[in-house]
Parts: C-alpha cells; sequence; structure tokens
C-alpha cells in the first residue's frame, strides 16, 4: 500500500479576474495533506476561500500557482483524476439534472468508468449504490426524478453518485448547510462512514466548528484565503491559539464578547500584503502584524499564523 497522501497540495494559489486588471486572490499559498482513512474540515466565514480550495481540487477552475499530486503524482490524467477525486455539492437541488432519473445519474458514472457492464450487471450496482445511502426500496427509488424527492433524500443520491467511481478522495463542500436541521446528522453519518468503510480521504468544508470537531481527525482554519490555524481538531477548536479562530469558537458558543469586530466591518480589512489579514479585526494588533508573518508551532502538529501568538512564547 502506498505510504503517499491521496491528495497533497502544496502552495495552491487561486486568482480571479479583478477591477481594473488586478486579479483579485481568493486563495493564497495554501498547502494540505489529505490521507486515505482520515477527514480534514476547512472551516472559515463565508468569503474565507474554502470553497474556492474544493473546485480547485475538482478542477473546476484553474489553480495559478502551486502543485497537486494524487497519491505522489503531480501528472495525472484528467480522466484517473476525476474517478480518483470526487465531489459532493453544497446545493443538492442544483446537483442533479431534473430531467433524468437517480437511475440515469446513477449508470452513468458506473458505465463511463468501466465499473459496470449494461443491462443486469448495471442493475445491481445502481440498486448496491442506493442501499449503501439507505435509499430503500432501491428499484423505487431509482425510477424517480429529483422533484420527487426530499432534500436529503436528493444529497444521498449525490453522494451515491460521488461514490460510484470508487472514488480515493471525496471532496464535501458544504454538503448539509441547505438540508433541514433534523436530517443533517444522518448525512454527516453517512459520509463518515462511508469514509472508514471505503477508507477515503475526505476533505469537509464547513463553517460549523462543532461538527468540524466532532467529524474531523484534523481542521484547517482558513481567513481572507490563507491558513491562520491547523491542528488537530480537539486541539484547534477547544484550545484556540489565533484570534480569528477564537472569534470563531466564541460565536459556536453563541458569546462573541464584542472583542472582535465583526466580519461585516470590510472598512476595517488591511490591504492584500504580507501581513497579517485579520489584524483589521483584531484586539490583539500591532504595528509587527503589518510585516510578514510566519507560521508558528505551538504543540504537535499545532501551527498557527499569528505574531502576537509568537510574542507570547
Amino acid at each position: 500500500m502506498s505510504t503517499e497522501p491521496a491528495l497533497e497540495v502544496r502552495n495552491l494559489t487561486v486568482d480571479y479576474p479583478g477591477r481594473g486588471g488586478r486579479p483579485f486572490r481568493a486563495v493564497d499559498a495554501l498547502s494540505l495533506s489529505l490521507r486515505a482513512g482520515d477527514t480534514l474540515a476547512l472551516v472559515g466565514e463565508s468569503g474565507s476561500g474554502k470553497s474556492t480550495v474544493v473546485r480547485a481540487l475538482s478542477r473546476l477552475v484553474r489553480h495559478t500557482a502551486g502543485s497537486v499530486r494524487l497519491e505522489g503524482r503531480e501528472k495525472v490524467s484528467g480522466e484517473e483524476y476525476r474517478r480518483a477525486v470526487q465531489m459532493v455539492f453544497q446545493d443538492p437541488f442544483a446537483s442533479l439534472n431534473p430531467a433524468h432519473t437517480v437511475d440515469h445519474h446513477l449508470r452513468r458514472p458506473l458505465l463511463a468508468t468501466h465499473r459496470a457492464r449494461r443491462g443486469g450487471e448495471a442493475d445491481a450496482a445502481v440498486a448496491q449504490l442506493l442501499e449503501s445511502v439507505n435509499l430503500v426500496p432501491a428499484g423505487d427509488v431509482a425510477r424517480k426524478r429529483p422533484h420527487e424527492l426530499s432534500g436529503g433524500q436528493r444529497q444521498r443520491v449525490a453522494i451515491a453518485r460521488a461514490l460510484a467511481t470508487e472514488p480515493r478522495v471525496l471532496l464535501a463542500d458544504e454538503p448539509v448547510s441547505m438540508l433541514d436541521v433534523s436530517i443533517r446528522l444522518e448525512i454527516l453519518n453517512l459520509l463518515d462512514r462511508a469514509r472508514r468503510q471505503r477508507q477515503l480521504a475526505l476533505l469537509y468544508v464547513t463553517h460549523d466548528l462543532a461538527t468540524a470537531r466532532h467529524f474531523s481527525d484534523e481542521v484547517m482554519v482558513m481567513y481572507r484565503g490563507r491558513v491562520v490555524e491547523h491542528g488537530p481538531s480537539d486541539d484547534v477548536i477547544l484550545t484556540p491559539r489565533h484570534p480569528y479562530t477564537q472569534l470563531l469558537a466564541a460565536a459556536a458558543r453563541g458569546r462573541s464578547g464584542g472583542a472582535v469586530a465583526p466580519s461585516t466591518a470590510r472598512g476595517a480589512q488591511p490591504p492584500r500584503d504580507e501581513g497579517c489579514a485579520f489584524r483589521g479585526r483584531c484586539p490583539l494588533a500591532t504595528a509587527a502584524c503589518a510585516r510578514p508573518v510566519r507560521v508558528q508551532q505551538v504543540g504537535p502538529g499545532h501551527t498557527v499564523r499569528c505574531v502576537q501568538v509568537a510574542n507570547a512564547r
């Protein structure tokens, strides 16, 4: 078995066209490793760059710089990469074609990747996929179209479709944020079971720190395209070191304390440079925060990008 990470990302940078010909940097030199059987949660506010990371890793957008290695190889054909790296989208209502049945959505990737042959073999494979995501009786569900399903059922179909190619990496972009609260836990448990049974490397994108801690081995916190804290999930969420992570943790507990400016205070944001992007909202910010900030290790596998943390050591 390969000892290489299922997916390894180094210095990933993504720029979008901006006003006046100046590019807008959505992701800035991000590095991460996804290992088989493990879950990495990518957390942060809306606009932090989380979804752009997922779209770049799924090759829906091109990255400007950096490298993406699949099991140690950077040069991987598009067909092989698409089989190995699958995505579960945020919106189950938009991710399925309303004109086609559930059977069509699942049969197509099975045939395209030669996981099953036409006829009875494909019929059995479709039924097996539906049963694996608790959609039964499989025959009845397969004949339905997306509009005949609930939001949770649609997301289960989307997960089954992602699993049809027998991927090694699963990218889940806010997979439960548009679902009823009553079924969110069921979908997360389904993803977690698939990860364990199939030894998938799972990237779970969310703004919910509680589920990030419960369902992930590690947590990576993003702010304005940069990683500000990364480490074991309990360490990052229970004992956050970066002021931004502390803000997220306090908000999750229902008390921000008023010490940090809200995210709507765009006028307080500093220009993009090598300094800390959070300094416009940080109560601990000093002039030193405008200078280049190095990543500091504050515990086993726990790193923080913060001048004040470094000075406090």
